[in-house]
């Protein structure tokens, strides 16, 4: 297990922190399944800006709150990694969004609801093996949590392989081919984020157990 005062000495401060970032990244993709999914949504970024724009604060408040803590076994370096790749998920989640509301006419009918529901359950994990640091996660529970991130992956690859083959071969309009491949990339990259951070999570728990 995880000795805490080995890794964040007596401050909870960290945990609070990188708590709050990976919720905010879960956030961002629960708004954006609102937004594909609920017409009568807002159809604005508000939510993503807002989500993005905290994320950063908190960020830059684990860079200020590691200046003032002394940190004993846990590097620095490490927390900083894991701040800056929960970071990531809500800013590339925005950019979906961003394209989603420039081109919503030319995408009306088109379905992302396996993309978005990778998307969740890869942020999904990536919340609990954050929360449970400060439940002096096991190496064992972690592998396992990391582990099905990695499998979101992997069928996350393999629909983007499918995607990519119906519109090579169906689709005429050269317009759309360049936005959805655009989409289609941003949507798998936010997955990607959150195995990343996943890996730093398991990373850390495994130099410390």
């Amino acid at each position: 297990m995880i000795s805490f005062q080995k890794i964040f000495g007596k401050s909870d401060v960290f945990y609070d922190l990188l708590e709050s970032s990976a919720s905010h990244a879960r956030q961002s993709v629960q708004s954006l399944h609102k937004l594909l999914s609920d017409p009568a949504a807002p159809q604005n970024l508000d939510a993503f800006i807002a989500a993005r724009r905290e994320d950063k604060k908190i960020t830059q408040q684990i860079d200020e709150a590691l200046c003032k803590t002394f940190v004993t076994e846990l590097e620095r370096e490490d927390i900083e990694s894991l701040a800056n790749a929960l970071y990531k998920i809500p800013k590339t989640v925005e950019k979906i969004a961003e394209r989603l509301l420039i081109c919503s006419e030319r995408l009306a009918g088109v379905d992302f609801s396996r993309q978005v529901k990778f998307m969740d359950a890869a942020a999904e994990v990536v919340l609990t093996m954050v929360v449970e640091l400060r439940k002096k996660i096991h190496l064992e529970r972690v592998k396992d949590l990391n582990d099905q991130i990695q499998q979101v992956e992997g069928e996350a690859d393999k629909l983007m392989i499918d995607c990519l083959r119906t519109l090579y071969t169906t689709e005429k309009d050269a317009v759309m081919v360049v936005i959805l491949k655009d989409l289609y990339d941003l949507m798998e990259k936010v997955v990607d984020r959150c195995r990343d951070a996943g890996n730093v999570v398991a990373h850390i728990v495994l130099k410390n157990s």
